[in-house]
């Protein structure tokens, strides 16, 4: 490759970085300051940001759409309380150490954004046990997409790993996957 094709690849990954960190500070400020913070206020004031996996741009990966043509729903296992009624809209194929698949999810009648619940082999021990949680948009209908980027740098806790006041999604067996993503939040 020429120099000027890593140059520009470094630039793009530079930004890149950049943005994530101030995402990162922006959900800190959240979690200290913020009235709806699912931190007990106890905590808050000793808070000094969450932990985080280094930034890795090897975890951005592009993904290809498969939208589910159904109108099934099914009831998805909540941390506390009972199940909740969501819908799958896609499966998402990709390559992270070898072939892998997720599904995104939305509960019935919404749009917008798309969920993504996952588990992966850092749990528990450097990962809340339970999974962490992606979401993205998809420009246009998802049926017409044929490619979306998954970055795991963004994966978070539900906020039931902060509070047990919080009842939150479990992932499904379907998106529980057997390799270590060190990526995202992290303990």
């Amino acid at each position: 490759m020429s120099d000027s094709h890593d140059r520009g690849r470094a630039d793009e990954n530079g930004a890149w970085r950049e943005e994530l960190l101030a995402h990162r500070e922006e959900k800190d400020r959240f979690f200290a300051e913020h009235r709806q913070s699912p931190l007990p206020d106890d905590e808050r004031e000793t808070f000094d940001g969450l932990d985080y996996y280094d930034p890795d741009p090897a975890c951005r990966v592009e993904a290809t759409v498969e939208p589910v043509e159904s109108d099934e729903t099914f009831e998805m296992e909540m941390t506390a309380g009972q199940p909740v009624e969501y819908e799958r809209v896609a499966r998402l194929e990709f390559d992270l150490d070898g072939p892998r698949e997720l599904y995104a999810y939305r509960r019935p009648g919404e749009e917008g954004s798309l969920f993504v619940p996952f588990r992966d082999a850092t749990a528990p021990e450097e990962t809340y046990g339970a999974g962490r949680y992606m979401e993205f948009e998809v420009d246009g209908r998802i049926e017409d997409a044929s490619t979306v980027a998954l970055d795991f740098n963004l994966a978070y806790f539900p906020f039931c790993a902060y509070n047990d006041a919080f009842a939150c999604p479990l992932p499904p067996a379907e998106n529980h996957l057997d390799v270590r993503i060190e990526a995202g939040e992290r303990f």
